[in-house]
């Protein structure tokens, strides 16, 4: 009987996983911990507005639980000490150096945390990879418990998140499938298994409960980030086709999106993906390829991430020769920076990219999004290391009203799919810029005459 769960990380993945435990669980004392104090604070503010994670129904959720039995603390040896369960849900990053740069998964944190844990821990604990990890990474956990602790039992799981930022909340409460894989083949491996399945099994029906051995579902986890990532890019590599030919890309993706073979679900053409995972699995996944001595299947999945980079410096590029190809000293505005719509994470999105092309190319930028701060912006964009601090400080321009942000512009790129977009006055928005105008919407140019047909209303844009 599982009666305290500890979680190490309080960010994208541990915060809201950990409150829809807490709230399904009332019975069991859920505590995330971080060594980050700062988010912890974030964590516990009295404004639910402050949460360092935005999802849509995360902060009732968080009121809800919160001091009842879900808890957010920086003292990890506690936590640690007192779990029955541990879910390690810390940053994987790509390795930035040594073997495997550019490409591998860095593990220091993961290895950190079953360092801390064996330190730690007195009792037998039940231990859970909740981070995106590479194949065989369990194996390197229990070597490091069994060999560096207390002569405490510990069995590992792999319980890999499919969580779609923006949809986080819904996607946890009802998901397509929970993963869990395990070592069936021992008794306290399969008992380790049942007792988090169980958890799951308040409210997740049990034939969406699937159970693997461990390799399968750390693999699966990579293996379904590379797919999805892969019709994003086949989709954005079919759009330069349409617009080459004269074919309409959201009529072709209707047409093939309605083969039950295919389906409809990510086949919106765009600037290209973002987000935490798709690009550092796929990269995890070539470098996993190639350590095995599989070139073309290396080359294969690389070829995903090659096209995504490329819809990026292809929307930069289509904006700088619409401009008459010169953009020194023009204001473009950047309506949204999160790499997508209900969700403040930053992380890889386009917009970073697209903004460090046009700055290179010294045009003035003025950036909105309802929910990415000003220092949060300037962060993304100073850690390409591209240009000074000072130089992006003095580029950039933020405005909290979406339509002074776009006055006076030359053009406008939208880089995230708000739904606030869509209730814009864009008559009033196209009025109040320098003409001849410009609006980017990841694919397209809609220009004047484009913006007159649909009666200077929001349509495809961001999409």
């Amino acid at each position: 009987m599982i009666k305290n769960i500890c979680c190490i990380g309080a960010g994208y993945v541990g915060g809201p996983t950990m409150a829809v435990i807490a709230k399904q669980c009332p019975e069991i004392k859920v505590t995330v911990v971080d060594v980050n104090q700062q988010r912890i604070n974030a964590w516990n503010d009295a404004d639910l507005n402050n949460l360092p994670v935005y999802e849509p129904g995360l902060a009732d959720i968080v009121q809800e639980a919160r001091g009842r039995n879900l808890f957010f603390s920086t003292e990890v040896d506690q936590a640690i000490d007192q779990a029955d369960m541990i879910f390690i849900s810390v940053n994987t990053p790509t390795k930035t150096y040594g073997i495997g740069k550019g490409k591998a998964a860095d593990l220091k944190y993961i290895e950190l945390c079953a360092r801390q844990i064996a330190r730690v821990a007195k009792t037998d604990k039940i231990i859970v990879e909740k981070s995106t990890l590479p194949v065989r990474t369990a194996s390197a956990i229990r070597d490091i418990l069994d060999n560096t602790g207390n002569k405490v039992k510990f069995q590992i799981l792999s319980n890999p998140e499919f969580l779609a930022e923006g949809t986080a909340i819904s996607d946890l409460l009802n998901p397509d499938r929970v993963l869990i894989g395990g070592n069936p083949e021992t008794e306290e491996g399969q008992a380790a298994i049942n007792v988090l399945t169980e958890i799951y099994a308040r409210w997740v029906p049990e034939n969406r409960i699937l159970t693997t051995n461990v390799w399968s579902s750390e693999l699966s986890k990579l293996t379904a980030n590379a797919f999805l990532a892969q019709r994003v890019s086949s989709i954005n590599a079919m759009s330069e086709i349409c617009e080459k030919t004269g074919a309409d890309i959201d009529e072709v993706a209707q047409a093939i999106g309605l083969d039950s073979r295919i389906g409809s679900k990510f086949l919106k053409a765009s600037v290209g993906f973002g987000g935490s995972c798709f690009q550092k699995d796929i990269l995890n996944l070539v470098y996993i390829a190639s350590s095995y001595g599989l070139d073309q299947v290396a080359d294969y999945w690389e070829q995903v991430i090659i096209m995504n980079d490329y819809q990026k410096s292809r929307f930069a590029n289509n904006i700088i020769t619409t401009l008459y190809n010169t953009i020194s000293g023009k204001k473009i505005a950047f309506l949204g920076w999160a790499f997508k719509k209900d969700t403040n994470d930053t992380r890889e999105s386009a917009a970073i990219y697209v903004a460090d092309y046009l700055l290179n190319e010294q045009a003035e930028l003025a950036v909105y999004d309802p929910k990415v701060s000003e220092q949060q912006v300037l962060t993304d964009l100073n850690y390409l290391n591209t240009r000074s601090e000072q130089e992006n400080v003095n580029l950039i321009s933020f405005n909290s009203c979406p339509y002074e942000n776009c006055k006076d512009a030359h053009a406008i790129a939208v880089l995230t799919e708000w739904d606030e977009f869509k209730t814009y006055d864009w008559q009033r928005i196209y009025d109040n810029m320098l003409k001849p105008a410009f609006v980017f919407d990841g694919r397209n140019i809609l220009n004047e005459k484009e913006l007159t047909k649909i009666g200077f209303k929001y349509q495809g844009i961001g999409k």
